[in-house]
């Protein structure tokens, strides 16, 4: 028997690298690490309704040899596989786990109630923070574990940092491009710091892939890009501290209220970046206000304005947090959050 299948977007043979693709690769990898490669089964779900079928016969063969079966769902993943693991439970009494991605589904489960009793049935919910770990609780859960997100970075020594900046000061996005991430808010709200400044205050680098239903709109934003706005292209997250180092700040004005713990901020902390960040529901599972970042009111653009201009006039309290990330980095090393899953579970 292996000791391990995990179900998930794999997206094998494509270089993906949306949140959701990165967090089931690198947990399964250090499922390998720890485990031994001979103890390991993956199942990708990439290809989507084309590829049920062979997702369906894959989950039956992981049930039939796995002692461990793991799910790393999507929205529309969790009214297929869910109930596919009960049923197959049912038959091969495995150890069964639901690895959450992102902070969604309490309110996923408003409009899917139905699911409920089926999401019991796992042998845990593993959960990004305790908002949602709190949240699932107050709906009678008694199966909900925290497992934070976790990337195996070539994290910064405090040695490396950049200490000394002065304007213009280099901000960067790290993430999806797309509407909901708030790449306009932060775009605009740069613009009228500078135009209020007379000169440039900050530039901003944006890196990431740019979401599919988004292209056409970005492109045609990008045309009226001032020079101290620039797209630069997708990084591998295994060269994210390399690229970010550099930079005086990580800005991440996401609109998604249910955020869980997003990667970006993880790669920020391991190249000793502070986040500046609207405050979602999870904000202070993540970042320390005050001490490995700076938050304001979610979805507010005077408040994100308000704040560019507050650090603006004290760009050392962005400066002074930067060994703290480094510090903050530790606490999403795979290697911890596997090893710890494992003394528990199996």
């Amino acid at each position: 028997m292996k000791k391990v299948g995990i179900v998930g977007h794999f997206g094998f043979g494509y270089d993906l690298l949306n949140g959701q693709t990165i967090k089931v690769k690198i947990l399964f990898h250090e499922f390998q690490k720890q485990l031994g490669t001979e103890s390991t089964m993956a199942v990708d779900t990439h290809g989507g309704a084309k590829k049920a079928p062979a997702m369906i016969a894959g989950t039956i063969k992981m049930f039939q040899q796995c002692e461990n079966c793991m799910v790393l769902p999507a929205y529309k993943g969790v009214l297929i596989f869910t109930p596919l693991f009960s049923v197959l439970n049912k038959i091969y009494h495995r150890k069964t786990y639901y690895i959450v991605v992102g902070g969604w589904l309490d309110s996923y489960l408003d409009k899917y109630r139905w699911l409920e009793k089926q999401l019991k049935n796992y042998t845990a919910i593993c959960v990004e923070t305790t908002t949602m770990k709190k949240a699932l609780e107050r709906r009678g859960f008694n199966n909900i574990e925290l497992m934070a997100n976790c990337k195996e970075l070539a994290q910064l020594s405090a040695s490396d940092l950049q200490h000394s900046f002065e304007e213009p000061y280099a901000l960067c996005t790290f993430s999806r491009v797309m509407k909901g991430k708030g790449i306009e808010n932060l775009i605009n709200a740069i613009k009228k710091v500078n135009e209020k400044s007379g000169s440039v205050v900050y530039t901003l680098d944006i890196y990431g892939e740019v979401w599919k239903d988004y292209t056409h709109e970005f492109e045609e934003l990008q045309k009226h890009f001032p020079e101290y706005i620039k797209y630069k292209g997708s990084v591998n997250y295994d060269d994210s501290v390399e690229t970010l180092k550099n930079y005086f700040a990580l800005v991440f004005p996401t609109l998604f209220y249910t955020e869980g713990i997003p990667g970006t901020i993880i790669d920020a902390y391991a190249a000793g970046l502070p986040v500046i960040s609207s405050k979602w529901e999870s904000y202070d599972d993540v970042i320390e206000d005050n001490i490995t970042g700076i938050g304001y009111k979610f979805g507010s653009d005077d408040a994100l304005v308000e704040t560019l201009e507050m650090i603006k006039s004290n760009p050392q309290k962005i400066i002074d947090m930067k060994e703290a990330c480094l510090r903050k980095a530790k606490d999403f090393s795979p290697k911890v959050i596997v090893s710890g899953f494992i003394r528990k579970f199996f």
